[in-house]
């Protein structure tokens, strides 16, 4: 177990603490199976059970005094077993909230006893204990790397002596060896799913890297090279003692930012070793870092300058298409300064379409030029916006030229004129710069370019923009008395107003304001940073803060002592981090893990809070927050995984302070859309938290807390948990605030996923859902809308439920619904109103509302998800309805339709298609048309499968099929019939009936009789004669008799 819990499981450390499992899929499978092991234990070795460990398990438990009953004494907080080692010592210790266990028996008992925390304790239990076998058989039985020569040892002592005590030793060391050998091999199954590399695909990532390399300012690496020059027949530079482990070939990358990275490139990944070995032509194989997918990759985390020279380095290698007429023209006015040079810009004809002069002539902001900038230029932000008079006149009263660079230069401390050099000028902001194409495709670009707005005139200018140009002198003058006052003065605007935003940016605040964040006054910072929360509320200077390089400044003002300093940068990044650019940025720069260390706190679940501990609160709130922003990359919500901020998370989840839970349940649900994540919701307890604060007075909460239950409970286990800690009823009564569109959509999205389970269908009936549901049906939004359809889908798996919407008047608006073009809101309608038209009453009103022509008019529809939930729907609509063949006849070209869709390459669709025709053939004049048009090769065509759906639905089209003319004869032509008899080798009994009854009807054809019985198939009927479905007894003993009977009169022709 020792080596298990070594080498395969998963851990991390959470903050500064120490090591922890991780809640994964791997790590959760082998904590069951030793769970199982140690539940077991008691009952299949009780001699076993029974011996004493040399020291006791010991760990921090969740369990209270009150589980424990009888074979234990309780005395206050004091829980002992009753049973005792030799020692009269308890062999079950519970003190306060430490538990300390001696045997297996107790081990097991206490398993049992925590129930549902049994895997939490589990966990506990082995992050405390990280080699059991120590604490239970002594320090000689430790898990050691290399020869483990224990097992030798104690069969050596056996010999020697026969005390019974080594022999029960000698049986647990085995048992637990044999464990350790299950988990690995569970391990196993997991890690042979990911990804290997090879050496072609090294050998290729190499080549393309090294032309990106080389000496000079722009190439992505200096230099990168290979240990070795020789390569093996299998493409490896590894020594062949190496290539055991794995290893393809050793790389020494020299980045312009950083020392020598020697790294390890092996079918598993990509990792830095530790390097060259002094006085040794040799290197340290060890692994010094975590296991990369692939080189790039690994220089991604490692270097920020590889990531800014990758992205300009693109434009030289991939040609440039003309997509001008997609951007906005931009006007740039060419100022003159004094002081200033002839040319604003002199770019070659290389690097931009044109070029930008600037005379004195153009002075005057009504004289503008037109030009229509090259994707380089745009993408880089090396476009000029104009300067209006105001700006000049001010720059002209300094009397001090001002460059215009792009390139900042930062004050090392104080805060003086000649340090800081200002861009009077608003800069162009990048309207398109190349992002990171392994950020998730899925997330909502919330930060989408928008139009450069330009002032026009001064007459149009209010006072705010002269008071705030007054200022901006102070700003970039002043020592720093001066400046805090100006900070000072300018926090009186009011900066919520656009106005006052962009004035700050066009006369060239901003770049003196993320100056200021580099100097050493705590003061100056804290002024700079109140003002760039309040700003960053806007789109063009959240972009602008992302230019100039803010976030990186604001990451290492993370780790300032000054707890209010860090409060402001958290906020701030919450705000810029809308866009997935700046999200990729706090990510390379080490945000993440800072961010998760902010939630960090001693104070969690108090009620009253010392000024101290408010201030604690405080900044894992601002923490929370910027962790909420970043977590809508899925690259980022692996990082706050792996730096540990699940469990800090689920502590903060505890509290009662609706300002911190907000941002925890916001960034909860956001990262509930990771399979590992709701996993973890689900083990942390945190369930019964987001159950708990649906009662809130807060709509916001409430609107997270039932979207993270929404997602969360696609998982069978999340929605009992959501029903046994009473979440049912507040999501009900929440149906009743339709005012509130997002918590709407939010709440009825977690009752539809919560009514998969029919336990809690019948809880939704209790609490009047249905019926409320019903209500939301008309004038609401799309994403309300597919919710409630697919909630009223899943409650009509009762019959009852589907009464009440009839009774309700819910089937007209549904019927309506099926004219709509929203893919998922018909994925879910079709499969309502299909589960409603299995009452007699329900299809009455479907087919007078013309319900059934409209299902099938969806089977057109192009997304197959659509087809197939239309041509389930049709299937009880067609075995209600009155007269349902000449319904079905009556829809001009329906039938060839529905036919044509058998040659879809869908499995669903095609499963819920062979379902709709065995409907249809039912009757015999549809089974004729359907016949001409091509039905049966195309059902014959699709037997060789192996999904059981279709088998079945299949099966039972063509035993339908088989009723009419020489339909049998045309199945054994075409080869269906051989492919059938392997359906009877199936698990599923559906599967079996269905089979046997399309054979039976087959059986009616000689030579399909002889086909089958080539087939083996009378040894696999004669199984099912005894079968206990009566339906699946008669086709399969008439299927033998016809073929018998074939046998009699094949004999008598032959023999007379």
């Amino acid at each position: 177990m020792g080596t298990a819990l070594a080498r395969a499981a998963q851990w991390t450390a959470a903050g500064s603490g120490t090591g922890t499992l991780e809640i994964t899929p791997l790590n959760e499978s082998l904590l069951n199976q030793i769970i199982t092991f140690a539940e077991d234990f008691s009952t299949r070795h009780p001699q076993e059970a029974a011996f004493v460990f040399r020291e006791p398990l010991e760990w921090k438990t969740q369990l209270g005094f009150s589980v424990f009953g009888e074979g234990y004494d309780i005395n206050g907080a004091t829980v002992q077993s009753e049973a005792k080692g030799k020692d009269d010592q308890p062999l079950l210790l519970l003190t306060g909230s430490t538990l300390r266990v001696r045997s297996f028996d107790q081990l097991s008992c206490l398993l049992q006893i925590a129930m549902e925390k049994k895997l939490k304790e589990a966990q506990a239990c082995l992050e405390a204990n990280r080699d059991p076998i120590v604490k239970i058989l002594g320090p000689e039985y430790g898990t050691v790397e290399g020869e483990d020569t224990s097992m030798l040892h104690l069969l050596d002592k056996v010999k020697k002596d026969d005390d019974p005590e080594t022999e029960i030793k000698m049986k647990i060391f085995l048992l637990l060896h044999q464990l350790d050998l299950q988990l690995l091999n569970s391990s196993l199954k997991h890690i042979s799913q990911d990804v290997r590399l090879n050496p072609a695909a090294i050998n290729n990532e190499v080549n393309l890297l090294k032309n990106f390399s080389g000496k000079g300012e722009e190439t992505v690496l200096e230099s990168l090279e290979y240990t070795s020059d020789y390569t093996f027949s299998n493409g490896c530079r590894a020594p062949p003692w190496r290539q055991v482990h794995g290893e393809i070939c050793y790389l020494v990358i020299k980045p312009h930012d950083t020392d020598p990275l020697y790294i390890t490139c092996s079918t598993a990944g990509v990792f830095l070793n530790g390097g060259e070995l002094k006085g040794k032509d040799d290197i340290d194989y060890e692994r010094k870092s975590y296991v990369y997918k692939d080189i790039v990759t690994f220089l991604r985390e490692r270097s920020p300058r590889f990531v800014e020279n990758m992205a300009k380095q693109e434009y030289n290698f991939f040609k440039e298409p003309t997509y001008e007429k997609n951007y906005q023209r931009m006007e740039v006015v060419d100022a003159k300064v004094p002081g200033q040079s002839q040319n604003l810009y002199d770019f070659t004809e290389k690097n931009v379409c044109e070029k930008v002069k600037s005379s004195a002539a153009r002075r005057r902001s009504i004289d503008k030029k037109k030009l229509e900038p090259s994707m380089k230029w745009k993408n880089t932000g090396l476009c000029a916006s104009h300067s209006d008079k105001a700006a000049k006149k001010d720059t002209e009263e300094e009397g001090r030229s001002s460059a215009v660079s792009l390139k900042i230069k930062k004050k090392a401390s104080g805060i003086s004129s000649e340090s800081v050099k200002i861009q009077p000028a608003s800069k162009c902001k990048a309207s398109g710069r190349f992002e990171d194409v392994s950020e998730s495709s899925s997330e909502t670009e919330e930060d989408e370019e928008q139009p450069i707005r330009h002032q026009e005139g001064n007459t149009d200018l209010p006072s705010e923009y002269w008071g705030i140009q007054k200022l901006a002198k102070y700003l970039k003058g002043g020592n720093p008395t001066a400046t805090v006052i100006a900070l000072c003065s300018m926090r009186d605007f009011n900066l919520a107003q656009e106005t006052c935003q962009l004035a700050i940016r066009d006369i060239g605040c901003l770049e003196v304001l993320i100056n200021l964040l580099d100097t050493e006054e705590i003061k100056c910072q804290i002024g700079s940073l109140k003002i760039l929360k309040e700003i960053s509320q806007n789109t063009l200077i959240r972009h602008a803060i992302a230019d100039l390089g803010g976030l990186q400044i604001m990451v290492k003002i993370l780790d300032s002592p000054d707890k209010d300093l860090k409060c402001l940068a958290a906020e701030t990044i919450a705000n810029v981090a809308r866009f997935k650019r700046a999200r990729r940025t706090v990510r390379q720069h080490g945000g993440i893990k800072r961010l998760v260390g902010l939630l960090e706190c001693i104070s969690v679940g108090s009620t009253s809070l010392t000024l101290y501990q408010a201030k604690d609160t405080e900044i894992a709130r601002c923490g929370a927050l910027a962790l909420w922003s970043c977590s809508k990359s899925i690259k980022n919500k692996e990082a706050i995984r792996k730096a540990g901020g699940i469990p800090l998370l689920a502590r903060w989840l505890k509290c009662s302070h609706a300002n911190i839970l907000t941002p925890v349940v916001g960034t909860l649900q956001e990262c509930a859309s990771e399979p590992s994540y709701r996993l973890a919701i689900r083990t942390e307890g945190m369930i019964e938290n987001l159950v708990k604060n649906l009662s809130s007075e807060h709509e916001e909460l409430q609107m997270h807390c039932a979207s993270a239950i929404f997602k969360c409970a696609e998982d069978k286990e999340t929605r009992d948990l959501v029903r046994q800690h009473g979440g049912l009823q507040p999501l009900s009564v929440l149906l009743g605030n339709s005012e509130n569109k997002r918590l709407l959509a939010a709440v009825t999205g977690a009752i539809w996923k919560c009514a998969i389970s029919g336990e809690n269908v019948s809880k939704f009936r209790e609490y009047k859902a249905v019926e409320a549901l019903v209500g939301l049906l008309i004038d609401q939004p799309e994403e309300v809308l597919v919710n409630v359809v697919g909630a009223l889908g899943e409650c009509c798996q009762e019959p009852i439920n589907r009464t009440i919407i009839r009774k309700c008047g819910g089937i007209p608006p549904l019927v309506k619904l099926l004219t709509g073009t929203d893919q998922a809101l018909l994925v879910n309608v079709t499969k309502a109103v299909g589960a409603c038209a299995t009452e007699p009453e329900n299809m009455m009103i479907i087919d007078r509302l013309d319900g059934v022509r409209l299902l099938w008019s969806l089977l057109k529809n192009p997304n197959p998800d659509v087809q197939a939930s239309a041509a389930w729907a049709i299937c009880p609509c067609i075995e209600n309805a009155k007269d349902a063949g000449e319904m079905v006849r009556s829809f001009v070209g329906g039938l060839e339709l529905i036919v044509n869709l058998l040659k879809s390459k869908n499995k669903e669709v095609l499963a819920s298609v062979c379902a709709a025709i065995t409907n249809i053939a039912k009757d015999e004049e549809n089974l004729a048309v359907i016949t001409d048009h091509g039905v049966v090769p195309l059902l014959s065509k699709l037997a060789n499968t192996n999904n059981d759906k279709l088998r079945r639905h299949l099966a039972e089209a063509i035993s339908q099929c088989c009723m009419w003319g020489s339909n049998r004869v045309t199945f054994g032509e075409t080869k269906a019939v051989a492919p059938l008899v392997r359906y009877l080798k199936s698990n599923d009994p559906s599967v079996h009936r269905a089979t046997a009854q399309a054979l039976y009807q087959l059986s009616e054809d000689p030579n399909n009789c002889i086909t089958m019985h080539e087939n083996g198939v009378v040894k696999l009927l004669l199984a099912m004669v005894g079968s206990t479905d009566e339906a699946l007894q008669e086709a399969a003993a008439g299927c033998i008799a016809n073929i018998r009977r074939l046998a009699l009169a094949t004999e008598k022709a032959k023999y007379g």
